[in-house]
């Protein structure tokens, strides 16, 4: 069994990452593996967060073009990323990993609050923590939430799941086939270049609170896996 080189972790995963490349909805299949490598790194010992965005069923920046008011359109994405938690949730679970979904919204009957203390009380009982909701604050990306998130928990790293999207580039390599890879990359240099990491507040978090961040191809086979034993995997953003 592989060891982990990370003891808390924050694993986030874009909305589309579960749409298996379609454009919209959830694919099965990659909603098992993403649960299956889940278990992997808690067999490991790593005591992981999860923060999922809403994209793959609401997009709150193509409303808001189309005439939307943005906070209403921006709480309609908080919604679509805790439908997200919750089939993510049942996907781990039936790995026979414990689970708990807390949300920076309220909604009772299918999750927790979000509260600091109790969020790390599940992850030290080996508990997968899924948050949902974002920040709970219109106008704050998933990326955000994931950055500030994996800063309360007291996380050892922020692991970045894309899709399709193996690491950091000085381009778009799905658009520009001569585009570069970085494999690895100071904080203050993404923010500079502008390469879209993450949105600007949240990676000025992680520079503020020196926080690495792995960005990573979801789909590739044992890629979580290989993130938190600290194996070459896509591009290291660091301080």
């Amino acid at each position: 069994m592989k060891v982990t080189k990370y003891k808390r972790a924050l694993l986030k995963i874009s909305g589309e990452a579960l749409t298996g490349g379609d454009e919209f909805g959830i694919d099965l299949a990659t909603l098992s593996n993403i649960a299956h490598q889940v278990k992997q790194a808690v067999d490991m010992g790593v005591e992981l967060g999860i923060v999922v965005g809403g994209g793959n069923i609401w997009r709150g920046a193509t409303a808001e073009s189309r005439g939307m008011e943005r906070a209403t359109a921006d709480y309609a994405g908080m919604l679509a990323t805790l439908i997200n938690a919750l089939v993510l949730q049942d996907a781990i679970e039936k790995e026979g990993v414990s689970t708990r979904t807390q949300s920076a919204i309220t909604v009772q009957a299918v999750a927790e609050p979000y509260i600091q203390r109790r969020a790390i009380r599940h992850l030290e009982k080996g508990r997968v923590v899924l948050f949902a909701g974002g920040t709970g604050n219109p106008y704050m990306t998933t990326d955000t939430a994931a950055a500030l998130r994996a800063i309360e928990i007291g996380a050892e790293v922020l692991l970045m799941g894309k899709n399709r999207v193996d690491g950091v580039y000085d381009a778009d390599p799905l658009k520009n086939p001569k585009a570069k890879k970085f494999n690895q990359l100071s904080h203050i240099d993404a923010l500079n270049l502008g390469l879209k990491v993450m949105d600007s507040t949240a990676l000025s978090l992680c520079i503020e609170n020196r926080l690495p961040i792995i960005v990573f191809n979801l789909q590739a086979p044992g890629s979580i896996v290989q993130a938190v034993a600290g194996e070459p995997i896509g591009t290291i953003v660091s301080s």
